[in-house]
């Protein structure tokens, strides 16, 4: 057996609740709430569903536990599966009401998804509640997409400060980005693009699943030529 648990195993048991609206005290007036929504598709295809319902703020149903998930490959499982909810849900503009802990891997082990809308609450070493809030401050929408163009795709990632923009026209990339895109087993992608991917931080590690961490564009903040 092993001992990788496929997040699409996990799919049918993860709910939100959801709102209409964007503003707290609109979400209390009668009608806005849309109750809880049973996710069992794609983190992209669940997004955009719950957009058509008219959902405008969701809150996921555990706290993201990445401390927890390194030994426990069910665990693995569902972090994974609620990181790309919160990324595909990020791009789509919803808000996001999610609580993240964090490793002992070091203090700055939430630097890579800085990309994602700020969870409510963060823990783990170091200060998280110092790092909370630089994420906040810091934190726009299309900080780290990616787009598919005809024969290629781009990346563009700002989550260290500076500009980082891949052209990728290699084939094998789109399959692998598309594996990773709701989680899968590290062995089941070709392990040198895996190690390319893992060189620019682009893809997350949750026990042997790796994650797809940069977005496909869906909602831009100005023109898209300056993003």
């Amino acid at each position: 057996m092993s001992s990788t648990t496929s997040t699409a195993a996990i799919r049918d048991e993860l709910s939100v609740l959801a709102w209409r609206d964007y503003d707290p005290d609109a979400c209390r007036v009668p009608g806005m709430e849309l109750g809880e929504v049973r996710l069992t598709g794609g983190a992209g295809e669940e997004a955009r569903r719950l957009w058509e319902l008219g959902a405008r703020q969701v809150q996921l149903p555990y706290a993201v536990d990445l401390a927890a998930a390194a030994d426990d490959p069910r665990a693995a499982a569902r972090a994974v599966r609620a990181l790309c909810l919160v990324r595909d849900f990020t791009a789509q503009a919803l808000v996001v009401r999610w609580r993240l802990r964090l490793p002992a891997d070091g203090p700055d082990a939430w630097q890579p998804l800085n990309h994602l809308q700020p969870p409510l609450e963060l823990t783990g070493p170091g200060d998280p509640a110092a790092a909370l809030q630089t994420w906040r401050e810091n934190h726009y929408l299309c900080k780290c997409l990616w787009r598919q163009g005809p024969g290629f795709l781009q990346i563009r990632d700002r989550r260290w400060g500076e500009l980082r923009r891949f052209t990728v026209a290699e084939p094998g990339y789109p399959e692998a980005i598309a594996q990773l895109s709701d989680g899968a087993p590290c062995h089941a992608l070709p392990p040198e693009i895996l190690a390319d991917f893992r060189a620019e931080q682009l893809v997350g590690q949750v026990g042997d699943l790796a994650w797809w961490l940069p977005y496909r564009v869906r909602r831009w903040i100005q023109e898209a030529m300056t993003v």
